[in-house]
């Protein structure tokens, strides 16, 4: 299997454009990373990416060898899907992406009684508030809250999920209440924010009696990760846009209080992402029909 582990390697190390993110990704060190290309290089009597300091970019021939490399790894893929269907025994690894506060309240609890019940599959959780590139990054599946830009991929809804407009009880008792959504704008309230690269400019959407409109918010606070936005709600820095099943526990105890409740925000949607000759795959087909399923329980209990 050396000479495959080689040509896995390099393909995600062409992917990845670095041979230390290709290692953390194999979960080998950068020193066997670069010790397989070297194999490859070896073996096929080519350079296969041209190396500098600050970079490291792939020759002609390692374009010419990606793609012959992929059609290889995708047929390997295929013929140990048909061999885990044959067996009844899915087994392999799975790469799953999701956003911080999906991946804590919904998806982590469900691995280990998944892995109970597949104890062959081996699955890697990465859990992040910024977009991903499934192709780019070997993802398998991908969850999110919105719209994927990406129309390539093939999405499976799982729920519309309602949002809450809420801060603490002592920044309301310094602040006040909002009482029209103009005060998210003109600067009254203090908004906390989700930032992640790419992200456009934060609007709002929430639904006026004359429809939905897109409020233009603004406030001091900008973070890339969600969970820090909701720690800074608690501690009374500002308010907060987000899906209930994330808040639901600080509602109930009165932690965070809602606010605007007669213009609230639109739902948003959970769905997941995944490639379609991946879907094909038992392990990955398991996988999302068991958190699909479980997901959408526990979110009508929020």
């Amino acid at each position: 299997m050396s000479y495959f582990d080689n040509i896995r390697t390099f393909v995600r190390v062409y992917e990845l454009g670095s041979m230390s993110a290709a290692a953390r990704d194999q979960r080998i060190s950068a020193a066997v990373a670069s010790s397989r290309i070297s194999q490859l290089e070896e073996y096929l009597s080519v350079r296969l990416f041209q190396r500098t300091t600050r970079q490291l970019n792939p020759t002609e021939q390692g374009n010419i060898f990606y793609r012959g490399a992929c059609k290889i790894l995708e047929i390997i893929e295929e013929a140990e899907s048909e061999v885990n269907s044959i067996t009844q025994s899915p087994r392999g690894l799975l790469h799953i992406a999701a956003p911080l506060g999906v991946g804590r309240r919904l998806i982590a609890p469900l691995i280990p009684e998944f892995r109970k019940k597949f104890p062959l599959i081996t699955l890697r959780l990465r859990l992040s508030d910024r977009k991903l590139d499934l192709t780019a990054e070997g993802l398998d599946v991908a969850f999110f809250l919105g719209v994927p830009e990406d129309s390539a991929m093939h999405i499976r809804k799982i729920a519309d999920c309602p949002r809450v407009l809420c801060a603490a009880p002592q920044y309301l008792k310094s602040r006040g209440f909002p009482e029209n959504p103009t005060e998210l704008t003109n600067g009254i309230h203090d908004c906390l924010n989700l930032r992640y690269p790419g992200a456009p400019e934060f609007q709002w959407p929430l639904q006026l009696e004359n429809g939905i409109s897109k409020v233009a918010v603004k406030g001091p606070y900008e973070f890339d990760d969600g969970d820090v936005l909701t720690d800074w709600a608690l501690e009374g820095h500002g308010i907060i846009l987000k899906p209930s099943f994330e808040v639901a526990a600080h509602l109930a105890t009165g932690r965070l209080v809602p606010v605007l409740e007669k213009c609230p925000p639109i739902p948003i949607q959970m769905a997941l992402l995944y490639l379609h000759r991946r879907h094909q795959d038992p392990k990955t087909r398991l996988f999302i029909e068991f958190t699909v399923k479980r997901m959408q329980a526990a979110l009508r209990t929020n």
